[in-house]
C-alpha cells in the first residue's frame, strides 16, 4: 500500500498556490466576479483559477486542432481552453442553458476568442452523436451533469485521436465517492470512475486538483 504524499490543503497554502501561479487576466477576473455576483451559490460550478491556468497550459502543450467541452456554464473553462488553441484550432462547447452561456459569450467577445468557439445549445449527448464517428477530437473536457458522464465518455472515446486527452472534472465529488452511503451524483461519479478504470482504451490518472480531475490518454 502506497502512502499519500499529497499535502493537506489549508486556506493559507491554497493562497500560496494562487500567488505562485499565473493569475487570471482582467477578462477572467471579471468573469469570476460576475458569476459570483449574479449566481450566488451556483457559482461553485465555475472551475477555480488554477484549474483554468492548467487547462490553458495543457491546451498549449497538446495544440489541438479540435477540442470539445461538455458543460460550459458561464464560460471560464472554455475561455481557458480557447486561449491555448493554436492557429486554426477550434473548440466546440456543449450546454443547455441560454442564460448562463450568455455571460460566456460576453466574456469570449471581450477576450477576442469568439472566432475559435462554437457553442451548441442542446443536450450534449445529441451534439456528440451528431459528430462524425471517426477519430478527430484531440482534447475533451467533461464538466456537466454527473449522471451523464459515462454516456459522454462512450460518445467521446471512439472519436478521440490516438494520443488524445480526455479530462473529467469533479471525480472526487468533495470526497463523497469513498463514502459507503454515497448516492445521487456521488454514486454516479463513482460508477464513472470505475468505468474509466476498467477501460482498456485509455491510460488514466486521478489527481487531487480542485474537486478531482481525471486525465485519460487514449492509447495509440
Amino acid at each position: 500500500m502506497a502512502s499519500s504524499k499529497t499535502v493537506p490543503m489549508s486556506e493559507e497554502l491554497y493562497s500560496y498556490i494562487l500567488d505562485h501561479s499565473t493569475p487570471p487576466d482582467s477578462v477572467q477576473q471579471d468573469l469570476i466576479e460576475r458569476t459570483h455576483a449574479s449566481l450566488g451559490p451556483s457559482a461553485v460550478m465555475q472551475i477555480p483559477p488554477e484549474q483554468g491556468t492548467l487547462l490553458t497550459l495543457l491546451t498549449k502543450l497538446i495544440a489541438p486542432r479540435f477540442a470539445v467541452e461538455i458543460g460550459t456554464f458561464t464560460g471560464y473553462s472554455a475561455l481557458a481552453i480557447a486561449r491555448g488553441l493554436p492557429d486554426g484550432g477550434r473548440l466546440l462547447c456543449c450546454d443547455v442553458s441560454e442564460e448562463w452561456t450568455r455571460t460566456a459569450r460576453e466574456a469570449w467577445l471581450a477576450a477576442g476568442v469568439t472566432d475559435r468557439i462554437e457553442l451548441r445549445i442542446a443536450p450534449a449527448i445529441e451534439t456528440l452523436d451528431s459528430l462524425k464517428s471517426s477519430p478527430h477530437i484531440d482534447l475533451a473536457f467533461i464538466d456537466a451533469d454527473k449522471g451523464g458522464y459515462i454516456g459522454y465518455w462512450e460518445a467521446l472515446v471512439p472519436r478521440m485521436r490516438p494520443g488524445g486527452l480526455i479530462l473529467a472534472d469533479n471525480v472526487l465529488y468533495s470526497g463523497d465517492v469513498v463514502k459507503a452511503d454515497r448516492s445521487g451524483p456521488a454514486e454516479a461519479i463513482h460508477r464513472f470512475n470505475e468505468h474509466v478504470r476498467a477501460d482498456p482504451r485509455v491510460e488514466a490518472v486521478v489527481l487531487p486538483i480542485a474537486d478531482g480531475l481525471t486525465f485519460a490518454r487514449v492509447r495509440d
